[in-house]
């Protein structure tokens, strides 16, 4: 290691030491408006590509439902929300046999056809993967992985913290094929988050444990990206099942 290495390696020690991911990403200019403005720019831009590759799908029963579910759960959403800044929710369901899905920092989101289709997800299920992606939004998990590619020297795009973006979809750099997915921790956060949401929204919180096991019976297929981002396993679907008892309540109370 040279001695600038070394100098970098104390210095970034240094800063985990005194301040969070999240304030180093404030530091270098990622504040939570920036941050959802450049994401909603980026979102805007995966879009019109989507639209101009004609996979854009707004008319299916699929994209209805998925819309249906999202715009039921959306309020919760906000009334979650503890950035200090509010989210312009946005979803897109685009047409591809790949099962994914993902939200960008400011709760801009999108479900792949295939992940309702080929897993044949109930209403309930969709609500638990629209209620996990948005607790990834709410919890700024994207803020925190920037701060860290700040820390680590890695850098890259915004885009490349929005988990589970194609690539070959989007066509603005090759940075993203590098996306890290999210810690273990993160995903329990977001699990327990989506699991909340979805109760307060009238979805039955069970759901949540049947999306992972349709994960885990798809797991040896292909095109499962959310798999590499999101991984299904027991220990996931343990702690979803512990969490029954505090939110079956909140849906019974809400349930429609």
């Amino acid at each position: 290691m040279t001695i600038q290495n070394k100098h970098y390696a104390w210095l970034t020690a240094a800063l985990l030491a005194v301040t969070g991911c999240t304030s180093v990403a404030d530091m270098v200019g990622y504040d939570s408006a920036a941050l959802n403005q450049s994401a909603a720019k980026n979102y805007t831009q995966v879009m019109q590509k989507a639209k101009s590759q004609g996979v854009l799908d707004t008319t299916s029963q699929t994209a209805h439902r998925v819309h249906a579910v999202f715009n039921r759960m959306k309020p919760y959403a906000n009334q979650a929300n503890g950035t200090g800044v509010p989210f312009s929710w946005q979803m897109n369901v685009i047409r591809s046999n790949e099962i994914n899905a993902w939200a960008m920092p400011g709760g801009k989101m999108a479900m792949y056809t295939g992940m309702v289709e080929r897993l044949k997800l109930t209403d309930d299920e969709i609500a638990a993967v629209v209620g996990h992606e948005m607790t990834h939004a709410l919890l700024e998990h994207s803020k925190k992985a920037i701060g860290g590619q700040v820390l680590t020297g890695i850098g890259g795009s915004i885009l490349a913290s929005a988990t589970g973006v194609d690539s070959n979809l989007i066509g603005l750099g090759a940075d993203l094929a590098a996306t890290k997915p999210f810690s273990r921790y993160q995903e329990n956060e977001a699990d327990a988050g989506g699991v909340r949401l979805m109760a307060q929204a009238g979805y039955n919180p069970q759901a949540a444990i049947s999306v992972w096991q349709k994960m885990n019976q798809a797991q040896s297929g292909t095109s499962i990206s959310v798999l590499s981002t999101h991984p299904a396993n027991d220990a996931r679907i343990n702690a979803i099942r512990k969490m029954l008892p505090e939110v079956m309540p909140i849906y019974e109370r809400n349930k429609r």
